[in-house]
């Protein structure tokens, strides 16, 4: 295993994340530090052939040099490059690999969707703040895929990988993303989610006390803005946010053109496109698994990809 702290770079489609970190000293995961650049490599990933523009890949590739650099103090034993549903799925993913690789020196592991599924619900297993619960469903939301997973007695019972990101789903069903969100979209989008729920074979079938745990930009970004407009900051906000809270923020977020969802306190500049669609997304899981809201949790991929990095003896 390693002997010191790990950094893990997960290149996502809306963003490019870095989790620094190390054994806590109850044997649990700490983070000693963490950043999220929202590059949005992943422009045209609803194309029936996906390919990565020069603009996203050279955003890819400032926002990786940038996070390289900030774990570097930390000295990482080792540093890991992964990526997901944008890089996998394009045709031209290679030449991005390529690029990083003769810019930084670091290979980037492609994750399977499979993979991907797996290594969040280890990081969700590590949260100390999730420790009571045993049968729970988790849903990871990133701008390319959404990873569905279903624990029975903190195993994993499900898992897939939808193509459900929320910027794939935005290139799909607006057609002007600085215009206002028309509800006939959100209608459009709850119907095709919960159709490829249905025909994925993933089941609502743990017991009805089963929570449901959101992950993701997504469900961060809710609590950052319900917090800001009552003053609280993020980390005191309540972890639990509920389904109506969501309708509410798409209902009153929804009606804002871009140039006025950019001035919203606690939604980034960067995400205001795509929030009311993710937002729809979120709306639509709820309704096909009946919850009424969603236990946020950061731990997610970075996290399984710690526990991975500072359990497994070092490769060589």
């Amino acid at each position: 295993m390693s002997s010191g702290p790990v950094a893990i770079i997960d290149i996502g489609s809306n963003s490019i994340k870095v989790l620094v970190a190390g054994r806590a000293s109850n044997g649990g995961i700490a983070s000693l530090a963490a950043r999220t650049i929202d590059a949005r490599i992943s422009a045209g990933i609803s194309q029936t052939h996906p390919r990565l523009t020069d603009e996203g890949m050279a955003r890819g590739l400032d926002a990786v040099r940038s996070l390289l650099a900030e774990a570097a103090p930390f000295a990482p034993a080792r540093t890991v490059l992964v990526a997901t549903s944008a890089v996998r799925d394009a045709e031209n993913g290679p030449e991005f690999r390529a690029r990083v690789r003769a810019a930084t020196g670091h290979d980037i592991r492609i994750l399977s969707g499979d993979q991907e599924a797996g290594l969040i619900g280890r990081g969700l297993t590590s949260d100390p703040a999730l420790s009571d619960l045993r049968d729970f469903y988790v849903f990871d939301l990133g701008g390319g895929s959404l990873e569905c997973l279903a624990f029975r007695d903190r195993r994993i019972q499900q898992a897939v990988s939808l193509q459900l990101g929320c910027v794939r789903l935005m290139e799909k069903f607006i057609a002007d993303p600085a215009a206002p969100f028309p509800p006939q979209a959100g209608r459009e989008i709850a119907v095709w989610c919960r159709a490829a729920l249905a025909q994925s074979g993933f089941a609502f079938s743990l017991p009805v006390t089963a929570v449901a745990v959101g992950t993701g930009g997504t469900m961060t970004t809710a609590r950052a803005v319900l917090g800001a407009r009552t003053g609280v900051p993020f980390e005191r906000t309540d972890v639990v946010v509920a389904v109506a809270q969501l309708r509410a923020l798409l209902d009153s977020l929804g009606g804002l053109s871009l140039t006025a969802r950019r001035e919203i306190p606690g939604l980034p500049p960067a995400r205001a496109d795509v929030f009311p669609t993710a937002l729809a997304t979120f709306l639509a899981v709820a309704v096909a698994g009946g919850f009424d809201g969603f236990r946020n949790s950061i731990h997610n991929l970075r996290y399984g990809l710690a526990a991975e990095l500072l359990t497994e003896p070092r490769r060589r």
